[in-house]
Formats: C-alpha cells, sequence, structure tokens
C-alpha cells in the first residue's frame, strides 16, 4: 500500500469514527485508529485532522460531549441550518459577542470570518458557545451588529 492510499485509508477512518458521535477526547480517537491498525498516528495528528476537517465538540443523542463534523465540509452558508444555532448577539463600545449553542460556536465564526472587513468583520475569536468578535471599525460596531441581526434574523 502506499503512503498516499494509507493516508486515504487513515482520513477515511477517522470520518467515519467521527460520525458514531461517541469519540469526547482526542485520546479515545486515537486509540479507535489504532485498534483499526494506524499504529503511527499520535493526539497531535489527531488534533490536526481534528481543525482540517473542522470538527466540532457538540452533544450526542445521551447529551455527552463528543467530536463530529459538520454536514457540509464546505464554508457555511447564512441559509444553511447553523442560523438557528445562534441564540443571542450583544456588543459593547468595541466588540461584539454572539452566543450559540454549545459546540456551534466555531461552525458559526468560520461563517463570519468568510465575511470580512467589507462587512464589518474583523476578525472572530471562537469557544465552544461564545464568539468575539472584533470590528472593522469601532465608530460602525451598531451597524455591524445590525448587519449579524438581519443575517440570523435575530431581532
Amino acid at each position: 500500500m502506499s503512503l498516499q492510499q494509507k493516508q486515504e485509508a487513515l482520513v477515511n477512518a477517522f470520518k467515519e469514527l467521527l460520525k458514531q458521535e461517541q469519540f469526547g477526547s482526542q485520546g479515545d480517537i486515537v486509540d479507535a485508529l489504532k485498534n483499526q491498525g494506524f499504529d503511527n498516528v499520535s493526539q497531535s495528528k489527531v488534533s490536526r485532522m481534528l481543525s482540517k476537517y473542522g470538527a466540532v465538540r457538540t452533544r450526542n443523542a445521551r447529551q455527552e460531549m463528543v467530536y463530529c463534523l459538520p454536514a457540509e465540509l464546505g464554508v457555511p452558508t447564512a441559509k444553511s441550518p447553523l442560523k438557528q444555532l445562534v441564540l443571542d448577539i450583544e456588543s459593547n463600545e468595541v466588540m461584539l459577542i454572539i452566543r450559540t449553542s454549545p459546540g456551534a460556536a466555531q461552525l458559526i465564526a468560520r461563517l463570519l470570518d468568510s465575511l470580512g472587513s467589507a462587512d464589518g468583520v474583523l476578525g472572530t475569536i471562537a469557544g465552544d458557545d461564545t464568539i468575539f468578535i472584533a470590528p472593522s471599525s469601532v465608530a460602525e460596531i451598531e451597524s455591524t451588529k445590525e448587519k449579524l441581526h438581519l443575517l440570523f434574523q435575530k431581532m
């Protein structure tokens, strides 16, 4: 088996494991991959794969925090169901804050980062359920907040 074939097999096994929605830690994913014969997998490799494929931690049907892949691997759009994950949009004089459902902040931040500074978003920092947004212009923060409300239909 060539190196490229081994890499493809690893990626496929990784994605299949995440579809199961039962792995709550990177170590659990490493162990599961090693059990499938992928001996050269480390926690740092799994961490890079989670980031590369946009995996997030969210609650499964049993309310356990687990890693899973988003349904669509491309940049989410405002027409996707992601807008339903936005719970609240707030601001002060210098920053905007979006609160999301648990595990959804990174997906929403990805959408916001695709907007860019022309739409008022200089950059984002996402945690599990909170996004900090640095506006392109502090003087235009209310305008940016209105754009976000329209984008996620939160009025």
